[in-house]
């Protein structure tokens, strides 16, 4: 069976270096054989959560939109930028909204049983491990499988040429291995 992957970026700036990071380790999904969706999350803008306006209005119409996306796929490709060395405030906000339990689904529907694969690439010598740490922490304790292979990278303006596309072979082999991992080990949990 095909496996099922959301790939996205926890960045909405267009010349995002993780961005990128995610669109090669998608590319190593699809070599795998896996149905790759790619999602914008500024085509996805939410609020800060917010018990209380959770609570007054319900969910955004967004929020249903992503958490019927998320419940859509076997697995996650994230490109993790780091900010303070952490994880970005987009990306724990969508977490946070996307968790949140919702009538007639089982609590934390979009991301139990969920396989994912995290890269990271940043300015600094680390590449955004840092980030990473965080990012694998929360996936974990809401019941995703993130897989071991994670790549973080220390980029520069050589590290892309001007279409975008990794200028180094090996580090985008081992982009593109993250995305094949999770493609397989989603594969593999989706016939069994």
């Amino acid at each position: 069976m095909t496996a099922r992957i959301l790939a996205f970026a926890g960045s909405i700036r267009r010349d995002s270096i993780n961005r990128r990071l995610a669109r090669a380790a998608a590319r190593g999904a699809e070599a795998a054989g896996a149905d790759v969706t790619w999602l914008e999350m500024a085509d996805y803008p939410l609020p800060l959560y917010d018990g209380d306006l959770e609570a007054d209005s319900g969910f955004p119409d967004n929020v249903i939109a992503l958490k019927d996306l998320f419940d859509a796929q076997d697995g996650l490709l994230i490109g993790c930028p780091e900010y303070n060395s952490s994880i970005t405030p987009l990306l724990k906000n969508t977490i946070d909204w996307v968790s949140r339990p919702i009538e007639g689904r089982p609590p934390l529907h979009a991301f139990q049983g969920k396989v994912a694969g995290l890269v990271a690439g940043s300015g600094g010598g680390l590449g955004g491990l840092r980030g990473l740490v965080h990012v694998r922490s929360i996936l974990g304790n809401i019941g995703v499988l993130v897989v071991p292979q994670q790549r973080a990278l220390a980029c520069n303006a050589d590290t892309f040429d001007a279409e975008g596309a990794m200028q180094d072979e090996a580090q985008r082999k081992s982009i593109e291995l993250v995305g094949n991992r999770v493609a397989v080990v989603a594969g593999a949990l989706k016939q069994g």
